[in-house]
């Protein structure tokens, strides 16, 4: 698995980025063509370093190159959307 490369683990329904020492990931379900990101986790040892934001942003362009959309349910998430406006055409239809 190329480390740097997020990939959609749909057998444990998360998107995940291998990282040396871990994996960070963000849990989902699916609704039709809505994913509802529940949860993100980087490990301990990488926290603050941007692995946050290369995942979630890994995970978006994913669900944006498949026409899925998106319900930020976990802060990290969200706030990375808020922030980055060029993900939120992503989000779905309240």
């Amino acid at each position: 698995m190329d480390r740097n490369e997020v990939k959609d683990n749909e057998s444990r329904s998360r998107f995940e980025l291998e990282l040396d020492g871990g994996t960070a990931f963000i849990d989902y379900y699916r609704v039709g063509r809505v994913r509802v990101l529940t949860h993100a986790e980087v490990p301990a040892a990488q926290r603050g370093t941007g692995i946050g934001g290369r995942l979630t942003a890994g995970a978006l362009e994913l669900l944006r190159a498949r026409g899925e959309q998106v319900v930020p349910r976990c802060p990290y998430v969200a706030h990375f959307i808020a922030q980055h406006r060029e993900f939120a055409d992503l989000l779905a239809p309240a």
